[in-house]
């Protein structure tokens, strides 16, 4: 139970950090119906329409994302080092970028922030195993480290001071799957909205982990113990299954990328000291 009491109003901004990059561009658009302003954020003015607004802010310094919080709203944290690399790049984008989004989340009054973790950090976990939001993270590679501290950090931020977050592990959020391993872990763009809604409207959020999955019927994940927020998603990788089939090699189920849920980042060069 968190220390705090409040109740949240409906926010009239919804902030998209990161809005410049994949899954930015691709929801770019399709949020107008969320929130009276859409503020979109990265570090270069992006296009907009409709009721979008862009504004630059740098995650690395904490006072530009204080003004880009200044008067508070939802956020939906898609900014940061999307990749694996050396542990600088890592350590400003992913741990210090995501440490002034809830600070200055804290100070400027924001109440609720999607997450966007990874599948990264559970990588490390075989393909046997079926997951849910209870299960431990075993990240498969610095990425996914930092995405286990962001999670961290989200945890610590509820708890204390009352700021809500959907801890948000994403599969593979691509227009459609392109390998046989996102028949288990594609998460269409149609069913990322319908969780952003969920998310927003749902009264009482806390700090739940969510795996992000469309409706696979090779899925690894399960998201029953998050029932509560009412989101079904509705596109299935089992559409182009027999296409990626024709395509793609059958897997060596002795290769690390096929036995581990991380896939190729199992196996990766480690970008450590030279």
């Amino acid at each position: 139970m968190a220390i705090f009491e409040t109740d949240r109003p409906k926010a009239s901004r919804l902030i998209v950090t990161g809005a410049g990059g994949g899954i930015g561009t691709a929801i770019r658009g399709q949020l107008d119906h969320l929130a009276d302003e859409v503020v979109l954020s990265d570090l270069a003015d992006v296009t907009v329409s409709g009721n979008e607004r862009s504004q630059p802010c740098d995650l690395t310094d904490l006072e530009s994302v204080r003004v880009l919080f200044k008067g508070g709203g939802d956020v939906l944290h898609f900014g940061g080092q999307s990749l694996e690399a050396p542990f600088q790049n890592i350590l400003e984008a992913n741990l210090v970028g995501t440490y002034n989004l809830y600070e200055a989340a804290r100070l400027e009054g924001v109440r609720r922030v999607l997450y966007a973790s990874s599948n990264h950090a559970i990588g490390f976990h075989s393909r046997e195993n079926t997951l849910d939001a209870g299960s431990p993270t075993i990240p498969d590679t610095l990425y996914g480290v930092s995405k286990v501290y962001g999670e961290g950090l989200a945890q610590l931020y509820f708890h204390k001071f009352g700021i809500e977050s959907l801890l948000l592990r994403i599969g593979s959020c691509f227009p459609k799957p392109s390998d046989l391993r996102q028949l288990s872990t594609w998460l269409s763009y149609g069913d990322l909205i319908r969780l952003i809604e969920r998310m927003i409207e749902t009264p009482e959020l806390g700090c739940p982990v969510v795996y992000g999955a469309s409706n696979n019927s090779e899925g690894w994940w399960d998201n029953s113990l998050v029932g509560f927020l009412g989101w079904k998603p509705q596109d299935s990788a089992d559409d182009y299954r027999d296409e990626l089939i024709a395509k793609c090699e059958a897997p060596d189920p002795l290769d690390p990328a096929v036995a581990f849920q991380g896939g190729a980042f199992v196996k990766m060069d480690h970008p450590g000291s030279k």
